[in-house]
């Protein structure tokens, strides 16, 4: 069995309209939901084997607020720009990936291509709000072998819903 945490990046700022999106930093409530939404994860001992992020700041800012609240390894999150505005075939690439050891994966991105992924996968999702968490869980000892056939949805959160 693996299991697999979708979580889009915490609320970006727009404090400056000029700034190179993939720099853009959290902004207030984002620095306030992520710790929150981690103490979720946490309180429901949903705890990593594996981060992998997009290396946009807003996401890996994101990525390192949980790791640390999960006690995670933060030199350990495996930051790269192939999930920066990623597409599902994209992400889903790199989940493919991951070391078969892992059985939770956590995979920090950004929108469209994490709700495409969640439809993809037979999740049913208006959209993943900023900070939200999408959970699948697959019937399968290999991350090559992650797909919609195999998939069965955990859990869906985010910060409003409670």
């Amino acid at each position: 069995m693996k299991k697999l945490v979708i979580i889009r990046h915490a609320k970006s700022s727009w404090d400056d309209p000029f700034l190179d999106d993939h720099k853009r930093p959290l902004a207030a409530r984002g620095l306030r939901d992520a710790p929150k939404m981690a103490n979720r994860l946490k309180k429901n001992e949903i705890l990593p084997d594996v981060i992998i992020s997009s290396d946009a700041e807003r996401a890996k800012t994101t990525a390192i607020i949980t790791a640390e609240m999960l006690n995670f390894p933060v030199h350990k999150i495996q930051f790269t720009p192939n999930l920066y505005h990623a597409s599902a075939s994209t992400i889903l690439t790199e989940i493919r990936k991951t070391d078969d050891s892992a059985k939770i994966l956590f995979v920090f991105g950004h929108n469209p291509g994490q709700n495409d992924l969640i439809w993809k996968l037979g999740g049913e999702i208006d959209n993943l709000p900023t900070a939200g968490q999408f959970g699948f869980k697959f019937n399968v000892d290999r991350w090559s072998e992650v797909a919609s056939k195999n998939a069965k949805v955990w859990f869906f959160d985010y910060p409003k819903k409670g």
